[in-house]
C-alpha cells in the first residue's frame, strides 16, 4: 500500500500539479496567465498527457480554467465561488476549534501560542508581507491541534484555496485578524470549546463579511 501510494505521489501528473500550484498560491503565476501544454511539457520534462492531466486537476481545485480551443489559463477567484469556500471553512474550522481545545491545543499547543507571538508582531510592524504565510499556519496548527486527521486533511486544500483567494481580491484584512487569533488561541488553550468555536465562527463570518463588501463596491452603478 505503502509503496502504491509513494509512486502515485511521485508521478509526473502529481509532480506538475504540484508545482503548478505553488507557482499560483506564491503568485508566480497570475490570475488570466496562460498555461501552453506544449511550454509546461518542455519545462518538466514530461509529455502533454500528464501536464494535461494535472491541468485538469487543478481545474477540478478551483486554480485553473479550461476553456476548449483556447486552453488552460490560471483562474480568477469569483466572489460566489469564494463565499461557497468560505462557507464550507465555515464549518470545518468551528469544528476543528471545539475539538482543539478540548485537547487544549495538545502537542499543538506551543506553536500555535508561539503563531500568534510572531503573527501579532509582524502586524504591529506593518510586515503585510509575512501575514499571510502566518495566518495560513495558525489555521493549519487549530486544524492539527484537533486531533483529527480527516478533518485535517479536508482543511487543508480549503485553507490554501482561501489564502490564495483573499491574497488576490482583498489586498489587506488583518486589521482585526490577530486580534481574533489571540482570542481564538487563548479559548483553545484554556480549554473552552464552546468559546472556542463561537469565536472562529465570528472570525470567519467576518470574511464573508469582506467578501460581500468587496463585490458590493465592485458592482458597476
Amino acid at each position: 500500500m505503502t509503496g502504491s501510494q509513494d509512486s502515485n505521489q511521485a508521478s509526473p501528473r502529481a509532480t506538475v500539479a504540484d508545482a503548478l500550484r505553488a507557482d499560483i498560491l506564491a503568485g508566480r503565476l497570475a490570475p488570466g496567465d496562460r498555461l501552453r501544454e506544449v511550454d509546461l511539457a518542455e519545462r518538466f520534462g514530461v509529455s502533454r498527457i500528464p501536464v494535461r492531466e494535472a491541468l485538469s486537476q487543478l481545474q477540478s481545485e478551483g486554480f485553473v480554467t479550461l476553456v476548449r480551443y483556447r486552453g488552460a489559463t490560471v483562474s480568477a477567484p469569483s466572489g460566489s465561488a469564494a463565499r461557497e469556500l468560505v462557507q464550507i471553512r465555515r464549518g470545518l474550522e468551528v469544528l476543528a476549534a471545539q475539538l482543539a481545545a478540548r485537547n487544549r491545543g495538545g502537542a499543538a499547543a506551543g506553536e500555535l501560542a508561539r503563531a500568534v507571538e510572531l503573527g501579532r508582531a509582524a502586524d504591529i510592524q506593518h510586515a503585510h508581507d509575512e501575514l499571510p504565510a502566518l495566518t495560513l499556519r495558525f489555521h493549519r496548527l487549530v486544524a492539527e491541534a484537533s486531533g483529527n486527521q480527516q478533518l485535517q486533511v479536508m482543511l487543508e486544500q480549503i485553507l490554501e484555496r482561501v489564502s490564495w483567494i483573499f491574497g488576490q481580491r482583498l489586498d489587506t484584512r488583518t486589521h482585526t485578524s490577530w486580534s481574533d487569533h489571540a482570542a481564538i488561541a487563548q479559548a483553545i488553550l484554556n480549554g473552552s470549546p464552546a468559546q472556542a468555536g463561537y469565536l472562529m465562527d465570528e472570525h470567519i463570518a467576518r470574511d464573508e463579511d469582506l467578501l460581500t463588501d468587496l463585490d458590493t463596491d465592485s458592482t458597476p452603478k
